[in-house]
C-alpha cells in the first residue's frame, strides 16, 4: 500500500510559513496542518482552566485529561477539544503569549508529535511548523525550510498588526531542549526576504515536481 506524501515546511516565525504551505497543499489537492495551532489550543485550553503554564506537572496532567480530536474540514485538519475547534481563541495576544512555554515542555511536544503523525490517515500532507522535518517526519524526501531577515520578518508581524519580539522567540525555539528549531537534514532552504508569497511558493512546487519526477 502506497504511504501518504508529506510536505514538510519549516522555519522561523513570520518566515511565510502558513501562507506558502496553505498556497502549496492548495495547488496540489493536499491536507494542509497547521501545528502551531494545536500548540496553540493546548495553550488556549490550560488558560481557560487556568492551568499553570509554567508548570510542566500541570501541563502532563492536562494532556491525560482533555478530550480531542482530529478532523479533517476543507482540506485542513484541526484539533477538537470536546468537539469544538477554538479557530478565534487560539489567535489572540494572551494565547500566543503562552505558546512558547507550552511548546517547550518535552512531554507536550511527545504528545504533539504523536497526533500529527496520526494526520496520515487524511491522505497527503503539506505540514508547516518548526520541526516537521526533523522530529515528526524526519524521513521525508520532501523538507523545506523557510526563512527571512528579522528586519522583513518584523516588518511582516507589525504589517498583520502584531508585536511580538521575534529574536526572543527566535532563541527559545532554536535553544529548547526538545526538538529545536534547526534547518533539517536535506531540507532546501528559502530565504524570502526579497520574494513575494507566489515566487517562494513557485519555488517549493517546482523542487516538489523535480523530486516527483526523480522517485522511481
Amino acid at each position: 500500500m502506497t504511504q501518504p506524501v508529506v510536505i514538510a515546511i519549516d522555519g522561523t516565525s513570520a518566515s511565510g510559513k502558513s501562507t506558502n504551505a496553505r498556497r502549496v497543499a492548495r495547488a496540489l489537492g493536499y491536507v494542509y496542518v497547521d501545528t502551531g495551532a494545536m500548540y496553540r489550543t493546548l495553550a488556549w485550553y490550560c488558560l481557560a482552566r487556568r492551568i499553570d503554564i509554567h508548570d510542566p506537572k500541570a501541563l502532563a496532567t492536562a494532556l491525560r485529561r482533555w478530550k480531542t480530536s482530529l478532523t479533517c474540514v476543507d482540506g485542513e485538519v484541526r484539533l477538537l477539544v470536546d468537539g469544538y475547534y477554538p479557530q478565534q481563541e487560539i489567535r489572540t495576544a494572551e494565547t500566543s503569549a503562552a505558546v512558547p512555554h507550552v511548546a517547550a515542555v518535552p512531554k507536550v511536544r511527545d504528545w504533539m508529535v504523536k497526533h500529527q503523525r496520526a494526520c496520515v490517515r487524511f491522505g497527503n500532507l503539506v505540514m508547516e511548523g518548526r520541526d516537521i522535518g526533523t522530529n515528526v517526519f524526519p524521513e521525508t524526501d520532501l523538507k523545506f525550510y523557510l526563512d527571512a531577515t528579522l528586519d522583513e520578518r518584523t516588518r511582516r508581524r507589525t504589517a498583520d498588526g502584531l508585536a511580538e519580539n521575534l529574536a526572543a522567540r527566535d532563541q527559545r525555539d532554536s535553544q529548547r531542549a526538545k526538538a529545536p528549531l534547526m534547518v533539517p537534514l536535506g531540507a532546501k532552504v528559502i530565504n524570502n526576504s526579497r520574494l513575494t508569497s507566489d515566487q517562494t511558493t513557485a519555488l517549493i512546487l517546482e523542487a516538489v515536481r523535480q523530486r516527483s519526477a526523480q522517485a522511481p
